[in-house]
């Protein structure tokens, strides 16, 4: 078991009220494992209304008012501190075996185009093995295909876009393996979440991350696209179609990010529990 401290704080300005939605709290399936509070919190005058969406994640709505608001939030989280699990023997279910909820991740989306990757799609994976190898062989691929690099993000590019362009960061290799494996016929879904560099060589600066999930074996299973390796410490946040059900925030009028800090570390109980419980 290990502790986790995560966070982050964001300002946005704006010229007028303006209402904006936020996709910024922590998935509810890891809400038993705060150790601390999560709240968002506000440098300004915001009253946040809480709602579950359709894909089960927490959203926020809010008013920004003119001016410059900055949006923290800060909390200690337990993580087993195992890395992703995986399952080779997971096997590719047959469309009729799918349950119904898991049917959507097999459609093409804003940022996941399988009309247009399908038939390439197929010239690449069919003589994989069906199920974890196909998977696997699919985040082979993306990963060695594109290039990172901060530079490249771009707030309209699609997995089309990253196929032939070959550059892009982490969720541009998330819709990528997302849209391949629909196109084979094996559900898949975007997340966006917390990974810190806990067991690995440390990188600045921290961002939000981009993974996705396959359902194989009757169970949704953790990929990597842009790490390709099994990593400690994924902190959920949200799931969805693609990035564009998941948008971090998304604004109702005209605003302009002036902050964006991230912090996901592993801390030692002596450093976060309050000196009376210590």
């Amino acid at each position: 078991m290990m502790h986790i401290k995560a966070g982050y704080e964001i300002a946005y300005e704006c010229p007028g009220p303006t209402p904006m939605l936020l996709v910024l709290s922590i998935h509810p399936s890891r809400s038993g494992d705060l150790v601390t509070p999560h709240q968002i919190t506000f440098d300004r005058e915001v009253v946040p209304f809480d709602y579950i969406d359709g894909f089960g994640n927490v959203c926020t709505r809010i008013i920004l008012p003119p001016g410059r608001t900055t949006i923290r939030t800060d909390f200690v989280i337990a993580d087993s501190g195992a890395t992703d699990a995986i399952v080779p023997d997971a096997r590719q279910h047959d469309i009729t075996e799918l349950p119904n909820d898991a049917l959507v991740f097999l459609l093409g989306s804003r940022y996941c185009e399988t009309d247009r990757l399908s038939n390439t799609a197929w010239s690449l994976f069919a003589g994989t093995p069906p199920g974890w190898a196909r998977v696997q062989a699919i985040c082979d691929y993306v990963n060695a295909h594109i290039k990172f690099g901060y530079e490249h993000a771009s707030a309209t590019a699609g997995a089309w876009d990253s196929y032939t362009n070959r550059k892009g960061v982490c969720r541009d290799y998330a819709h990528l393996a997302i849209a391949f494996c629909r196109c084979m016929n094996i559900p898949a879904r975007y997340c966006t979440g917390y990974l810190g560099d806990i067991g690995v060589p440390r990188v600045d600066p921290m961002d939000f991350s981009a993974w996705f999930e396959a359902y194989l074996g009757g169970k949704w299973h953790t990929f990597d696209a842009r790490n390709n390796i099994p990593r400690i410490g994924r902190i959920l946040m949200a799931r969805g179609r693609d990035a564009t059900d998941v948008a971090l925030s998304t604004s109702f009028g005209p605003t302009t990010l002036t902050t964006f800090n991230i912090q996901p570390d592993e801390v030692t109980a002596a450093s976060w529990r309050p000196a009376s419980v210590r």
